[in-house]
Formats: structure tokens, C-alpha cells, sequence
């Protein structure tokens, strides 16, 4: 597993994000697919449909996509078969690992922002307003989601280094580090288009966690 101070061995062109809601998975994939001219497919638009309803054409769009040669998306429901379908064609995950009062704060943001503004988001659906959270019948909150999912990443990551040992995973324990990270990538890239040197082939990198 690689951290933000490893160079990356090679440019991937199938990449996914990991990380607790509200880490910022989607942002950092649209940063990424821009970096590296990558097609972002954002997966809770594939799998939202009106009325929040799962789209019946979920899985079939998501194999439609791994199946092409160049993506990013955010590594997301894989207790609904997406585990089989991207992360045998993935070369690269980022881990977006940051400390729990960031990506609470940055959720809390994130949802009342929406909640307020009334934002659209996927085929029409926007987040309920703030005042259904404390109705006794009310689904379960976004924010009891992150919490109930906050340590899943620790628990899954081991097993995910041994059941797809192909997959090149960097962790990323601080917005810093994705900054720090990003930067030296676009270095790296500056200097190679300067060089006229080629991608190399993707390679297996290995650290000790």
C-alpha cells in the first residue's frame, strides 16, 4: 500500500475512490479524471432514480462502463455486486482515510448546504428537508449512515490487498496528503510530456502498512 510520499509507478487509466461518506469521492474523481483525461462516471447517479429508488439498469450500467478502457468512479455499493464487476478491471484505489472531524464537518456542510438550497442531485431527487430528521418515522439519516460505516474501509481494505493483489491502493490520511499527492502527480506528468518518455505498463508496488 502506497502513501502520499511514493511515486505512483505508472498512469492508471481505471481508477476508484474509496472512503467514508463525505470524504470528498467524488470531488477528488473529478479532479482525477481531468488529471489524467479520464471519463467520470458517478455511481450514485447510476444507482438513484427518482424517488431515490434504485435504478433496475444499476448493475448493467456499471458493467457497461468497466468494461471500457479508461473511468474513474467512487468505489461505492459493493454489497450489490459492484466488487465483482470494477475492482478486477481497476488498476488503482485511492483510500480517502482522513480523521472522523473532517469528513463530519465536511458531510454537515455538505447536507444542510443541500438540504437549505433545495440542490438537485440525481434524476431529480434532492435531500429532505432538516426538520423530516426528527420525525419518529423517518429513514435512516444520511449522518447515521457515515456513522454506522465509518470504520469500513479499515475493516475491508486487508481484504480487499488479498483478493485483488492486481489493485495498486494509496492511502491518503489528510486532505493535505491528497493536495501534496495531486501536485507531485501533475509534476511528474509535466515532466514526462517534457521528456516525450511513455507510460509505463502498471505495475505491482507493494508497502507494508
Amino acid at each position: 500500500m502506497l502513501t502520499a510520499d511514493d511515486p505512483l509507478p505508472f498512469r492508471p487509466e481505471r481508477v476508484l475512490i474509496a472512503g467514508v461518506t463525505g470524504s470528498g469521492k467524488t470531488t477528488l474523481a473529478r479532479r482525477v479524471a481531468a488529471q489524467w483525461d479520464l471519463a467520470h462516471h458517478e455511481i450514485d447517479a447510476l444507482h438513484h432514480g427518482p424517488n431515490w429508488t434504485p435504478r433496475p439498469s444499476f448493475l448493467d450500467d456499471v458493467r457497461a462502463f468497466a468494461a471500457t478502457d479508461r473511468w474513474v468512479t467512487e468505489w461505492q455499493y459493493t454489497s450489490k455486486g459492484t466488487d465483482e464487476i470494477m475492482t478486477p478491471r481497476a488498476q488503482l484505489g485511492i483510500w480517502l482515510d482522513y480523521p472522523w472531524r473532517i469528513v463530519r464537518t465536511r458531510l454537515l456542510r455538505r447536507t444542510f448546504s443541500r438540504s437549505i438550497l433545495r440542490t438537485e442531485m440525481y434524476n431529480g431527487n434532492v435531500e429532505k428537508p432538516i426538520w423530516d430528521w426528527f420525525k419518529k418515522d423517518q429513514d435512516e439519516t444520511i449522518l447515521q449512515w457515515q456513522t454506522k460505516t465509518r470504520h469500513k474501509w479499515d475493516e475491508r481494505m486487508p481484504q480487499v490487498e488479498n483478493e485483488f493483489p492486481h489493485l495498486t491502493i494509496v492511502r491518503l490520511r489528510h486532505p493535505r496528503e491528497t493536495e501534496r499527492w495531486l501536485k507531485a502527480l501533475r509534476r511528474a506528468q509535466g515532466a514526462e510530456a517534457g521528456s516525450g518518455a511513455s507510460t509505463a505498463p502498471p505495475k505491482r508496488r507493494s508497502r507494508d502498512r
